[in-house]
């Protein structure tokens, strides 16, 4: 009896030390935990999208509260969000970031695009790239149309419409999920407030161009040349936009004779009547 007293006296013992030495340790290696973090994650949407540059909301809330990112970091949540961690935070709400929207560099729809040929096999983007003819579309650098970017979203806000993907910019929320899923690397995180963009991301000369679709890029120069700003250049044979510098004027767009700057992104181009 009196060597289970002692043992269970012992482990008593040794219980208390190892609590007092957990206790002493939690003191000192403990990490400080700014309480305004758990209320600003609280006020995040919660899509763990990463548009704002870090690995989801937990991340984008803990470097808020460290000062390493602004009030307004998550474009997801825009004005609204903002204002409310800018409270929380105990500072003056500024404006929140412009919002980014995709944009689909192609206007190759069913009408337009020439084609070489029907695919049959894998309907998905990735599956038609890696085969020869690439989906049977002439142009190889333009939309496939099986709508990887589509199944991307979590904000229904890209759809394949008439062969080629098109983004409902009220709906987008600018994550970039569409534009990581794109094998061809044709959607691009752009402004929502850029009035003009150049619809086309063909990089051959304006001769095959047209042999492959009525709506490619002939690379001719004519829209840098309207340009007052220095916002619009040709590099390999393509027109892009430097939405740094573009005031939204629309002389490119006025002056393209491929009609390929399009205003605001949101016009569906229709196929050229044909001749009787």
């Amino acid at each position: 009896m009196t060597i289970v007293i002692i043992t269970i006296v012992l482990l008593a013992i040794v219980g208390i030390l190892i609590g007092i030495m957990l206790v002493f340790a939690g003191n000192k290696f403990k990490v400080e935990v700014d309480p305004r973090e758990a209320e600003v994650r609280e006020a995040l949407p919660g899509n763990n999208c990463g548009a704002c540059g870090y690995p989801g909301c937990d991340g984008c809330a803990a470097a808020i509260t460290k000062g390493e990112a602004p009030t307004n970091a998550c474009p997801v949540g825009g004005a609204p969000v903002a204002e409310k961690i800018s409270a929380i935070m105990g500072v003056e709400a500024g404006s929140a970031s412009d919002k980014k929207v995709a944009f689909v560099r192609c206007a190759g729809t069913c009408d337009l695009a020439k084609r070489t040929g029907n695919y049959v096999g894998i309907e998905t983007c990735s599956g038609a790239q890696a085969v020869p003819g690439n989906g049977g579309k002439a142009c190889q650098q333009g939309c496939l149309g099986f709508g990887e970017c589509v199944a991307q979203c979590d904000f229904d806000a890209i759809h394949i419409v008439n062969g080629i993907a098109v983004v409902d910019r009220e709906k987008c929320v600018g994550c970039g999920k569409c534009a990581k899923a794109c094998p061809q690397h044709l959607i691009e995180i752009i402004p929502d407030k850029s009035m003009y963009a150049v619809q086309c991301r063909n990089t051959e000369k304006g001769v095959l161009v047209k042999q492959m679709c009525d709506a490619g890029c002939l690379g001719c120069g004519l829209c840098t040349r309207q340009c007052h700003f220095e916002a619009i250049t040709v590099t390999n044979n393509i027109a892009q936009i430097d939405y740094d510098k573009c005031k939204s004027c629309g002389l490119c767009a006025q002056k393209c004779p491929a009609h390929i700057i399009t205003q605001r992104y949101e016009r569906v181009r229709k196929a050229p009547a044909k001749e009787a």
